[in-house]
C-alpha cells in the first residue's frame, strides 16, 4: 500500500481532474451531436481507463526523464525518483503496464482510436524533452492535454468533427497557459541550466501577458463550439463562470507577487475543469430529458 501511495503521488493522480473532466465532454457531446443520447456505458468505461493509462504514463515518463534535472532544483528535489523512494526499474515498468492499458482501452473503442495511438505517445515521450530545446515546451504539453476531449470525441463517433477540434483547441490553450504561469517559479534555476520557457524566453511579465492571451482564446474556442453542437444557456453560463475563474486566476498574480502560484495553478484551475464539465453535462441532460 505505501508503494501504491508513492505512485500515486509520483504521478500526482490528485491532477487528474485537469483533463479527465474533457474526456467525458468529448465523449458525452460527441453522443449528443451524432444520435441525441448518452454514451453506452462500455465508452465510457475504456474512455476511462484509456485516460487513466495516457496521464499515468505521461506523468511516469515525465519523472523518469526528468530525474536528473529534478535532483538539483530545491523545488523538486524531493520527488519520489531523486530522492530514491522509487526506482527508474519500477517507473519503467509501470510505465509500460500504463502504456499497455492506454493500447488495450484504444483498441477496445474503434479503430481510428488504435489507430491514433502512435501520435499520442510519440507526443507523451516528446514533451518532458522539449523544454531542453525549446521555449514552445508549453504547446507541446498543451497538445498532449488536447487528446482527451478529441480522444473522448472519437472514441464515440470514430472520426474527427470541427467540435472536436474546437475542445481540443481550448484544452490545449488552456493547459499551456497555465503550465507558462506554473514556469514561472523557475526561471533562474532554468536560466542557470540551459533549460527552456516561455518565462525564460520573454520574462515573467511577457510569459504572464501571453498567458492572459493564450486565456482568452480558450473562452472564444469554447465560445464557438455552440456553432456546430445545440447547446443552451446552461452551456454559456458555464462559459462565463469559466471566464471568470480565469480572470481571477490572473488577478491574483503578478511579475512582482506570485505568492499565490499554487492557487492559481492547482485550485483555480480544477475549478475550471469541474465548473466546464457540470455545465456542459447539465446543459446536454435538459436537452436530452
Amino acid at each position: 500500500m505505501s508503494k501504491i501511495r508513492l505512485f500515486l503521488e509520483m504521478i500526482k493522480f490528485e491532477h487528474t481532474i485537469f483533463a479527465l473532466p474533457y474526456a467525458y465532454i468529448g465523449m458525452v457531446m460527441a453522443s449528443y451531436y451524432t444520435s441525441n443520447a448518452w454514451p453506452s456505458l462500455m465508452t465510457f468505461v475504456w474512455v476511462t481507463l484509456a485516460m487513466v493509462g495516457a496521464r499515468s504514463a505521461a506523468m511516469g515518463l515525465n519523472r523518469v526523464i526528468d530525474a536528473a534535472i529534478d535532483a538539483r532544483n530545491p523545488r523538486t528535489a524531493s520527488r519520489e525518483i531523486p530522492r530514491g523512494a522509487i526506482k527508474s526499474v519500477e517507473a519503467w515498468l509501470f510505465i509500460i503496464g500504463s502504456l499497455a492499458l492506454l493500447g488495450v482501452s484504444a483498441y477496445m473503442l474503434n479503430p481510428l482510436c488504435f489507430k491514433l495511438l502512435p501520435l499520442a505517445v510519440f507526443v507523451l515521450v516528446l514533451y518532458p524533452y522539449c523544454k531542453r530545446f525549446t521555449w514552445a515546451c508549453h504547446l507541446v504539453l498543451g497538445l498532449a492535454d488536447s487528446f482527451a476531449p478529441l480522444g473522448g470525441w472519437i472514441a464515440v463517433t470514430g472520426q474527427i468533427d470541427i467540435p472536436a477540434l474546437l475542445l481540443a483547441g481550448a484544452v490545449a490553450v488552456w493547459i499551456a497557459a497555465f503550465d507558462i504561469i506554473y514556469a514561472c517559479q523557475d526561471v533562474e534555476f532554468d536560466k542557470r541550466h540551459g533549460l527552456h520557457s516561455i518565462p525564460v524566453r520573454f520574462g515573467i511579465g511577457g510569459g504572464l501577458l501571453l498567458s492572459r492571451l493564450m486565456h482568452v482564446l480558450t473562452i472564444v474556442l469554447f465560445a464557438l463550439v455552440p456553432l456546430y453542437v445545440d447547446l443552451g444557456i446552461v452551456y454559456w453560463i458555464g462559459v462565463a463562470a469559466v471566464a471568470l475563474l480565469l480572470w481571477y486566476e490572473h488577478r491574483i498574480i503578478s511579475p512582482h507577487d506570485m505568492s499565490r502560484i499554487d492557487v492559481a495553478f492547482f485550485t483555480v484551475n480544477s475549478y475550471v475543469a469541474s465548473v466546464a464539465f457540470v455545465f456542459t453535462l447539465a446543459d446536454i441532460a435538459i436537452s436530452l430529458w
